[in-house]
């Protein structure tokens, strides 16, 4: 068991080509960039609250908003998502002077770390991906949690209240261990003017569809047979939003994957099993056993 102490953290904006993205900083040591998903309303900080100061105590923390949400630029590239948000990766650490990091991914974020590291393995240290995205997810009819997710910005438009549906009875197992305040920051977060006309999270659509969904399957890409990068799965057996088969399937591809499954968890692992998934987190980076 961890006793964490509240870290220090730092804000900042840094210019990453077209973008500037927002980003929150806390601890020393060798740096992990921890990805959020892409639930309407997520930010960086608030993914990974209650994970933030446990990883401060042995490394240099660093928690970008990704471009389409938060204090970022909304600029992404919709017709490979996954490739562009990997690029942006890659800019932020060129910018911030880091030759290589670890990469901490849930969901929309862990779909982008595994881009990353597909794209450039030289750049990934070790890696945690949450219930990542993009592991057969664009094969067949999406979970009702996907199907929630995706059709936040449609019909009549956000509001709290579907926003509430989707955390409460998708996003997480217990779905009175979310907080109220919570739900208020990410609807307000969600309602952005930029963001409400251009959500970074849609359904693929137009004359491309087909070709964006191929390049959003990463299971189809066969460097991922190949990805030496140490990887520690972790997913949440009752996850709605994407299916925990996805686990299996990515340790029994990749070269080096552990998997670890969370009991009574839905998607949010890193935030319903904080304790156990801070100790996994620590233990993996470190490259112990």
């Amino acid at each position: 068991m961890m006793n964490t102490t509240a870290a220090q953290r730092t804000e900042s904006t840094v210019r990453v080509g077209r973008r500037d993205l927002f980003v929150t900083e806390a601890g020393e040591g060798a740096p992990v960039v921890l990805l959020h998903g892409g639930g309407p309303g997520a930010t960086g900080a608030s993914n990974y609250t209650r994970n933030i100061d446990a990883l401060a105590e042995h490394f240099r923390v660093i928690v970008p908003d990704m471009p389409g949400y938060g204090a970022s630029s909304k600029d992404l590239d919709h017709a490979d998502p996954f490739g562009d948000l990997a690029l942006a990766v890659r800019g932020l650490l060129d910018a911030l002077d880091i030759e290589k990091a670890h990469l901490v991914g849930n969901s929309y974020g862990g779909a982008a770390a595994l881009r990353m590291a597909l794209d450039r393995p030289d750049r990934v240290d070790r890696m945690i991906l949450m219930g990542p995205g993009g592991i057969g997810t664009t094969r067949g009819l999406p979970t009702p949690g996907l199907t929630s997710l995706l059709g936040y910005y449609g019909g009549d438009g956000p509001s709290r209240d579907k926003l509430e549906t989707f955390i409460r009875d998708y996003l997480v197992y217990d779905a009175g261990s979310v907080p109220d305040e919570l739900i208020d920051l990410r609807y307000e977060a969600s309602i952005q003017p930029e963001v409400v006309a251009s959500p970074p999270l849609r359904r693929p659509s137009g004359p491309t569809a087909l070709r964006t969904l191929w390049r959003m399957d990463l299971t189809r890409d066969p460097r991922l047979a190949r990805c030496e990068v140490p990887t520690l799965v972790v997913w949440g057996a009752d996850d709605k939003v994407n299916r925990p088969a996805g686990g299996p399937r990515l340790a029994s591809t990749m070269r080096d994957c552990d998997l670890f499954l969370m009991a009574n968890t839905g998607h949010w692992a890193q935030w319903e099993r904080a304790e156990q998934f801070n100790d996994l987190a620590v233990t993996h980076l470190r490259g112990e056993r």
